[in-house]
């Protein structure tokens, strides 16, 4: 079921108790010289889309929020982006709806790293609000990290931006939009006296033409079988969520 394609008599006989209201988030932001400004939010889009057509009866698809916290990518240009406290305040506001309106289960899927950290402020102002809910959120490497991982070829087994798995990714659901000859490799610094280590850095402090990662090893291929596992994992998860007893 899509949330924006329905009409609210539609919407008034979804059991709210028996449904996974499923909200993508992502961003519009600069993927080096080779991905378009939209691709966190076509990815984020593909698998969750992916969920909803699987899962069709028991998923309630919101149109994905395509603007994020990216302020790390705003030296770059080609970056819209919301303050972190906009961001969450404009998570709370897009949710508190459908929980006053009886949505019991809810999981926020994100398609970008920056907004990891205001997804879960986000949860935590509504968690004392709505305790008898199912609130959640992850992002889609991170459910699928284990399988994403298997079918890397290059040095960087995790997500990176404008890499290896988003280059595939994107060669797999709109190659009209990668500029193939602009694609090139930014080996990420590893410094493993800092594991485990926070820095506060932006993009342009990372990388000289903003990607992270090995793009070069892209292929539509690997972009079908990366996505087929990331919605496999989601959908795992959806199913995990309407079988767990909702909060007493």
């Amino acid at each position: 079921m899509k949330f924006h394609e329905m009409t609210f008599p539609q919407l008034r006989d979804v059991a709210r108790d028996r449904t996974v209201v499923l909200a993508p988030i992502a961003a519009c932001e600069q993927h080096s010289h080779h991905l378009p400004t939209i691709t966190d939010t076509v990815l984020v889009s593909g698998v969750a889309e992916g969920v909803e057509r699987r899962l069709m009866d028991q998923v309630l698809l919101l149109p994905a929020l395509w603007f994020g916290a990216s302020s790390h990518h705003l030296r770059f240009g080609a970056t819209l982006s919301a303050e972190v406290d906009t961001h969450v305040n404009m998570l709370c506001d897009l949710l508190t709806p459908l929980l006053e309106d009886g949505y019991q289960r809810l999981f926020v899927l994100n398609g970008h790293g920056g907004n990891i950290d205001t997804m879960h402020v986000a949860l935590r102002r509504l968690q004392p609000r709505f305790r008898r809910h199912i609130l959640s959120a992850a992002s889609y490497w991170e459910l699928a990290e284990k399988e994403l991982a298997a079918l890397a070829e290059g040095p960087r087994q995790t997500m990176g931006h404008a890499c290896e798995f988003e280059t595939s990714m994107m060669l797999a659901l709109r190659p009209e939009l990668v500029q193939r000859d602009a694609i090139r490799d930014d080996p990420p610094r590893e410094e493993q006296a800092l594991r485990g280590l926070f820095l506060a850095d932006d993009m342009w402090q990372k990388t000289d033409h903003g990607c992270v990662g090995y793009p070069e090893r892209a292929s539509a291929e690997k972009g079908r079988a990366l996505l087929a596992a990331a919605v496999d994992r989601t959908a795992e998860v959806v199913l995990t969520l309407l079988a767990r007893p909702l909060p007493e």
